[in-house]
């Protein structure tokens, strides 16, 4: 299955916390029920982003990978909250 993400968030280069605090920042520019891809490259991304899902009632929808490799956080904005 692939989604098309409404927004994509460059993070390469940004250690923790940083991709989640863009993740977090820029969530309200989506509707509910699109989704927001954050590319990064930190590993600690890889569970942060599904745990800062989690404690904000958001779908994490999985991984792929961006046209230069590159891991690609897919998030669905499923409430107000961040």
């Amino acid at each position: 299955m692939t989604v098309e993400p409404a927004l994509e968030l460059d993070c390469r280069g940004l250690l923790c916390p940083r991709p989640v605090i863009e993740l977090a920042k820029h969530l309200t520019d989506v509707p509910v029920g699109a989704v927001i891809a954050v590319v990064a490259e930190d590993p600690a991304a890889a569970h942060d982003i599904p745990a800062w899902c989690r404690m904000r009632s958001q779908e994490y929808v999985g991984t792929d990978t961006a046209a230069d490799g590159v891991a690609r956080y897919l998030v669905r904005r499923t409430s107000a909250g961040g």
